[in-house]
């Protein structure tokens, strides 16, 4: 366990996490974090949020096959849109 000091940071008190416990949790500048706060033990607890997964399009067309692809659907005309 380590010790941190609680500093001001414009309007708000602001903690470091020592870097030895940011790379056991995977937290890098920018991580965003769910903070809980447990009233009764006065204990507050972060938890990185898991990042979401980038896709590119040529990534997601490459998983389009034959079997999980669905027919044209004709939604037919709705007022004067020249299709």
């Amino acid at each position: 366990m380590s010790t941190v000091t609680a500093q001001k940071w414009g309007n708000s008190l602001g903690v470091r996490i020592p870097k030895d416990v940011a790379d056991r949790l995977g937290i890098d500048q920018g991580t965003e974090m769910d903070l809980s706060i447990l009233s009764k033990e006065g204990m507050i607890t972060l938890k990185p949020k898991r990042a979401r997964k980038k896709y590119s399009l040529s990534d997601l067309l490459s998983q389009i096959t034959p079997e999980n692809r669905h027919q044209e659907i004709d939604l037919g005309i709705e007022g004067r849109e020249l299709i």
